[in-house]
């Protein structure tokens, strides 16, 4: 009945916010209501090393994943605890996390994923790029698992580079050349065209020859999750991928990850998830919240929605926080403050990107109190025309509302604001900038076309007030 009151209370206040000043304060109120729905998780004292199951450090020819997969089922089948991995260099492959277990990495341990394809078959229940289908197991995975964490000062390494994994992105400066395994030799594709044929799910088994890369991370219907303060190198594609998931926290962890499709942290289709004092370097979006792509976003019909970003920052990426562009679930109720972000390979800061093969309503963004030295493109940019060569269904027209910015400084850019919408001015509505003020703006000026109820208050790009 709580959660009924607060989303309620939640739209009414939006409702009214749209013919008046946005009140960021009593915005971020809510956003306090939503944090306090967060579960957070907990485990029994518990304590299990993945030496003590016959894992060895140093030992590249001999990967430990059994070991570590069998401390994991044994104690989670105990009632749960903490499986530890100790100091050292652990070669490894996929893991598989189980309820009530803490995967802890210890400072000074890495464990490197090893790189041989074969060893992450048979395929799992998972999707790729917002579409159902079972798929190479991702490096860490679980899939109906409550109550789950990894943790510690160590590092994950998916030894991610221009020989092995980036490759399969079919991209020459990635590393691929003639006669190697890859996405564009056909499996994406055939991915692609199951969506809109509307396949069912089980059919859809990619092999490894179809060459879709697996997520790092790949939290599949979860209840209380925590990623917390590991840092996450050289994924072979996404690198946390929360999937239809509820009750998430993500907080000091460090990703850096230059690789293609290199995305730092992507919910999707996920409600009440907390971002916080993260550190993103990636090869793509630092932050892209998602929620299933065409016909199959639009089926399964979950956004997400209640997603807190607080203290992070933000380098190399396409965006530092991003809204798409598999989005067909909608999305409702982002609430992003206090982060920096800087790097002349940062495109945008706030990103939403969509198209008419998606659909869905994106409402309720507001950001505030965020610091750019720079930016290559735009502060704000919102697309609703993104990949227009895209195959597809069309005629699913999304609507972009209520996005709102305050107190935004960004020291230089292409643009300020933007906005790409349809031929009409129906789907981009109720988006205001104000207290902001955007220096070395390289064209001195927004760029705004099919939108409407665009309202700036005391923004000023190149000294000038912009009205």
């Amino acid at each position: 009945m709580k959660k009924v009151s607060l989303l309620l209370s939640l739209l009414v206040w939006v409702a009214a916010a749209a013919a008046n000043p946005i009140d960021f304060d009593k915005a971020f109120k809510e956003s306090a209501k939503i944090e306090k729905q967060i579960k957070k998780t907990s485990f029994p004292k518990r304590t299990m090393l993945i030496t003590d199951f016959g894992a060895k450090p140093n030992t590249p020819e001999a990967p430990c994943h059994e070991a570590i997969n069998m401390a994991i089922t044994k104690c989670s089948l105990l009632g749960g605890g903490t499986v530890v991995v100790p100091a050292g260099v652990f070669f490894t492959g996929p893991i598989t996390l189980k309820s009530n277990v803490n995967l802890h990495i210890s400072e000074g341990a890495t464990l490197k994923f090893d790189t041989d394809l074969s060893l992450y078959y048979p395929a799992v229940l998972t999707r790729w790029e917002g579409l159902d289908c079972y798929n190479t197991h991702p490096l860490i995975y679980a899939y109906g698992e409550t109550n789950i964490a990894v943790t510690g000062k160590g590092t994950l390494d998916g030894q991610g580079d221009k020989e092995h994994w980036w490759p399969m992105c079919g991209a020459k400066h990635y590393g691929w050349q003639e006669g190697m395994i890859a996405q564009r030799n056909g499996g994406r594709e055939r991915l692609l065209m199951y969506g809109e044929t509307s396949t069912p799910i089980y059919k859809r088994v990619m092999t490894p020859e179809d060459g879709l890369r697996p997520q790092f991370i790949n939290f599949y219907s979860c209840n209380t999750a925590l990623i917390e303060d590991v840092t996450i190198v050289n994924a072979p594609f996404w690198v946390i991928h929360p999937l239809m998931s509820e009750s998430l926290i993500v907080r000091g962890v460090h990703v850096f990850n230059r690789g293609p499709n290199g995305d730092g942290c992507d919910p999707e289709s996920c409600k009440n998830v907390l971002i916080e004092n993260c550190t993103f370097d990636t090869g793509d979006d630092c932050i892209a919240i998602k929620s299933g792509r065409n016909f199959d976003g639009r089926k399964w019909n979950i956004p997400s929605e209640n997603i807190i970003v607080r203290g992070c920052f933000m380098k190399n990426g396409h965006g530092g926080v991003v809204i798409g562009s598999e989005i067909s679930g909608g999305y409702r109720n982002l609430f992003v403050e206090d982060c920096k972000m800087d790097s002349p390979d940062l495109d945008r800061v706030i990103r939403i990107k969509t198209s008419t093969c998606r659909g869905g309503l994106i409402e309720n963004i507001f950001v505030r109190n965020i610091t750019v030295g720079q930016c290559r493109e735009a502060v704000l940019r919102i697309n609703l025309q993104y990949e227009n060569r895209e195959k597809c269904n069309r005629g699913f027209p999304p609507t972009v509302r209520g996005v709102h910015l305050k107190n935004i400084t960004c020291e230089k850019s292409k643009l300020g604001v933007l906005i790409i919408g349809l031929d009409d001015d129906k789907h981009v509505y109720n988006i205001s900038v104000e207290d902001s003020q955007f220096n070395n703006v390289a064209q001195g000026k927004n760029d705004i076309k099919g939108a409407k109820d665009v309202t700036f208050k005391n923004l000023l790009i190149n000294g000038q007030e912009v009205k």
